[in-house]
């Protein structure tokens, strides 16, 4: 037994020298290993995949909150693993919640040359990466970013979500459209630019549409952290004015409900897409009933409210797909299903482009005032700064649940 052991020790020692020779030989053409990866490895690898590249916070403070933009992503990977006959691998780069982290990463990523870049959740990790993805010339879209900053000046950034100012102006056209209103109110903090974005949207469009300057009857500012509202909703009350948008943080937007349902005020108030969230759910108490809340939302998986062009191919396939994933008892997030579409977005644009086509190819694709994709969020057109035209949602809070109550459609 012992000379039949040695004898196949001196067996694989042969052949492990033999196949050293001929990797030698093989490689006498070619100065170095590296040369040899690019000749032959990397080319193969280029010649059967595609690269998309996921900027994404997967460690560190916000690693939780982008998790479901990340599922989304992977989701609509495992739909649709293939273009122009090509497998795509998606190249993930940590940017660990942390701003010099995320320039890191964003310049990794660029280096690995991918077709589209994905990500990053939270705006400051985009707005760090922005520089790296315009010199590398690589598209890359925004799942939830609501900063302006992300897209403008930035001919290769884009997002499938509506900017804070936009949805004051979802919100205006909602209580025109679906509500025949013709006189709403101004509610929001001092010294917050963002929130005063929003509202001057929403007072643009109701100006505009009424051509009544004082179609805006209310307006009012509070401070941000205040505890007592007291006095400017019983200026509210005098007013009689039934429709509020009410900008700011949803900490001090959920005290202001509160506080007007304690007080009795019949009255429907506007926020945007942070409403939507289980934080701000919570903060609400049993006074607060659905008719109090209407806010924005890019997605909803209640079917009620949804038609027209909202009711989609790729929103059939997203929701059975979650379905199976997931099961059919949970619900996706809005999160969940941009991510998936902005994945289905570069993908889409691929496909468009040439086989052999670049990055600053596909980005002409989604640059173009043509483009549309209808996504699991509905239909999407990018504007001149990246920014969706696209499908949105007025949901309220029924009880545990949102349920939609509106569709706002893209304004071509």
């Amino acid at each position: 037994m012992c000379d039949e052991v040695k004898t196949v020790k001196k067996l694989r020692t042969t052949i492990l020298i033999a196949l050293l020779v001929a990797c030698m030989t093989a490689l006498c053409g070619c100065t170095t290993w590296d040369n040899f990866k690019s000749a032959f490895i990397d080319k193969q690898d280029k010649d059967t995949t595609i690269l998309i590249g996921v900027l994404e916070p997967v460690t560190g403070a916000d690693s939780k909150a982008a998790e479901d933009e990340i599922r989304g992503i992977q989701l609509a990977n495992k739909v649709h693993p293939n273009v122009n006959g090509k497998l795509i691998s998606l190249m993930f780069s940590d940017d660990k919640s942390d701003i010099d982290a995320a320039e890191t990463a964003a310049k990794t990523l660029v280096d690995k040359k991918p077709m589209v870049i994905l990500g990053s959740y939270g705006n400051v990790y985009s707005l760090a990466a922005s520089p790296y993805i315009k010199e590398a010339k690589i598209p890359a879209i925004a799942i939830t970013n609501t900063n302006p900053l992300v897209t403008v000046n930035n001919p290769y950034y884009y997002r499938v979500c509506y900017v804070t100012s936009n949805q004051g102006d979802l919100l205006a056209r909602y209580i025109l459209e679906s509500e025949n209103e013709n006189v709403a109110g101004v509610l929001l903090p001092v010294d917050n630019d963002v929130a005063l974005a929003e509202a001057t949207a929403f007072t643009d469009r109701m100006k505009a549409e009424t051509g009544d300057d004082d179609s805006v009857a209310y307006y009012e500012q509070y401070v941000t952290g205040q505890k007592d509202f007291s006095d400017v909703l019983a200026r509210l009350a005098e007013t009689k004015v039934d429709k509020v948008i009410l900008s700011g943080n949803y900490t001090d937007a959920a005290n202001i409900i509160n506080q007007a349902a304690e007080m009795g005020l019949n009255v429907t108030f506007l926020g945007d897409s942070d409403w939507g969230t289980e934080e701000f759910h919570k903060l609400l108490n049993d006074k607060v009933h659905s008719g109090n809340l209407a806010f924005v939302q890019f997605f909803s998986a209640d079917n009620s409210g949804i038609e027209g062009e909202a009711v989609t191919k790729e929103r059939r396939s997203f929701l059975k797909a979650y379905a199976e994933e997931y099961g059919a008892d949970s619900e996706p997030s809005e999160s969940m299903a941009l991510g998936y579409d902005a994945y289905f977005v570069a993908v889409d644009a691929i496909d468009k482009a040439a086989d052999d086509a670049t990055s600053e190819e596909v980005n002409a694709i989604l640059a173009d005032a043509q483009y549309s994709f209808e996504g699991a969020t509905g239909l999407i057109n990018f504007n001149s700064n990246g920014d969706p035209i696209k499908t949105a949602y007025i949901n309220t809070w029924e009880k545990d649940k949102m349920a939609t109550i509106y569709t706002v459609e893209a304004l071509k």
